[in-house]
């Protein structure tokens, strides 16, 4: 018997390779609006508008948010966005096991419905997406695998695998309480890094979920 029910994963860095495009995007938003971008690293995996909003020091960013929007949208036409090796097998292995799988995001529904048009994922694939506006707090708050949890039907979080490529997608499945926390090492954050944060496994990425899941967690 599989001791997951649900396996909730991140987008950018963890399930989808975006070359870093968000953070060039979002660094270009806050330096084109007067700000700096020299800590923008720390808001990895975070709610977007939050990241603009502190950066720049005010509450108020719906015009640099437009901003930021229309640069990803550009660099994304110019490099579209691909699945990380390997990810597309081990959702469908998952799935096959009769493990549930959502994806949650910093992103806002906007930009992640471009991102799923691009990588064929609209159909047949997940079984919930949850954006940060779905909910009222991105990462390192547990509401997005919350959300997830009541999309799927499960109830029970220590059933539960939250992984990411960013401390602070750990720092949500641990405050969600989940039974497994997994950090990947596909994103641009180390093991070093990935490690300084409450977690149950490090692993390379997103394809070894499975074996991780049907080993009953014994890396």
């Amino acid at each position: 018997m599989n001791p997951v029910d649900l396996v909730v994963l991140d987008m950018a860095g963890t399930t989808v390779e975006e070359h870093g495009l968000v953070y060039k995007a979002l660094a270009d938003t806050v330096i084109a609006a007067g700000g700096s971008a020299d800590d923008v690293g720390r808001w990895m995996g975070a709610d977007k508008y939050e990241a603009i909003s502190s950066m720049l020091g005010r509450s108020e960013v719906d015009t640099e948010f437009a901003d930021f929007h229309e640069r990803l949208a550009k660099y994304y036409a110019e490099m579209p966005p691909t699945p990380i090796p390997g990810v597309p097998e081990a959702l469908a292995q998952l799935r096959s096991r009769g493990v549930k799988v959502a994806l949650t995001t910093g992103f806002d529904r906007p930009v992640v419905d471009g991102l799923l048009d691009v990588l064929g994922w609209r159909e047949g694939v997940l079984d919930a997406v949850v954006c940060v506006d779905d909910v009222s707090a991105g990462r390192p708050a547990p509401y997005m695998i919350f959300k997830a949890m009541e999309l799927t039907g499960v109830r029970d979080v220590r059933r539960v695998l939250a992984a990411g490529d960013t401390a602070r997608d750990l720092r949500a499945g641990t405050n969600a309480g989940a039974g497994f926390v997994v950090g990947v090492l596909s994103g641009s954050q180390t093991a070093e890094e990935l490690g300084a944060s409450r977690h149950t496994h490090l692993l390379r990425s997103v394809a070894e979920i499975p074996a991780l899941v049907e080993s009953g967690g014994v890396a």
